[in-house]
């Protein structure tokens, strides 16, 4: 590893949030909110796709700022161990309470210097910073430095996503985190649950600690994807730090 690249880790900041529907179903929103999804939905379905309105809000109300909200982000930091072991220490905010939620992860990345701050994550230029920027706007929250980008030239954004390194400037296809990881043999973090049951989750079964493991093993994940994407050794699991 070259001390280049030692000092470039030390500003990165990788990051995965987790999200639901804004609400456990679409009889509780608004009437014009109500409106304004089934425009959505219209626009959504394909083909032969029989499912109503509130089915697709509770399925895919979370992958829209509008109409979700955010209920956990993992952020993790690489480091050296005392014995100069590549290491990596995760850890992850959660709260029913959006706002509060927003605003705790505002004030631990304004610990750092904007100007140096890296944010990592996956398809994290088109899902996980907009969508935290939205939601923060929303709030009334006005937007931490390193998350501000309006009037930037593109080598002005420090921000790094891993699907973006691996496409090489081809835009045609998505490849997901957890293939990623499979191409590079690094151990999936699906085993207890998957994106998609997010919501189920949070709504269902009341267990935002669930949410949290997985968000947790999601930011871990992204980290070895993110050394593999620069041929380096993935950090050892028993250099690994998962805070509860």
């Amino acid at each position: 590893m070259t001390e280049e690249f030692r000092r470039r880790i030390r500003n990165l900041f990788f990051l995965d949030i987790e999200t639901v529907a804004s609400h456990p179903a679409y009889d509780q929103l608004d009437e014009r909110m109500q409106q304004l999804w089934d425009k959505k939905a219209d626009k959504l379905r394909k083909g032969d796709d029989q499912r109503t309105n509130a089915e697709m809000f509770y399925g895919q109300g979370a992958i829209y700022a509008e109409f979700g909200r955010v209920v956990c982000i993992g952020f993790g930091q690489l480091f050296w161990n005392e014995r100069d072991e590549l290491s990596f220490k995760v850890r992850s905010f959660a709260n029913t309470d959006e706002a509060t939620l927003l605003r705790d992860f505002k004030a631990l990345i304004e610990k750092y210097p904007a100007d140096q701050l890296i944010l990592c994550a996956h398809n994290g230029k088109e899902f996980d910073f907009p969508y935290l920027c939205r939601r923060m706007l929303i709030h009334g929250i006005a937007l931490p430095r390193a998350m501000q980008l309006a009037g930037k030239k593109p080598w002005e954004i420090l921000h790094q996503d891993t699907l973006e390194l691996w496409k090489f400037g081809d835009y045609k296809n998505y490849t997901s985190l957890d293939l990623l990881a499979a191409v590079f043999g690094i151990a999936s973090s699906k085993d207890e649950m998957s994106g998609g049951q997010v919501t189920p989750v949070f709504y269902e079964e009341n267990d935002l600690e669930k949410i949290s493991r997985y968000c947790r093993e999601d930011v871990v994940v992204l980290a070895q994807v993110y050394l593999g994407l620069h041929c380096q050794k993935a950090v050892a699991d028993e250099n690994i730090i998962r805070v509860e």
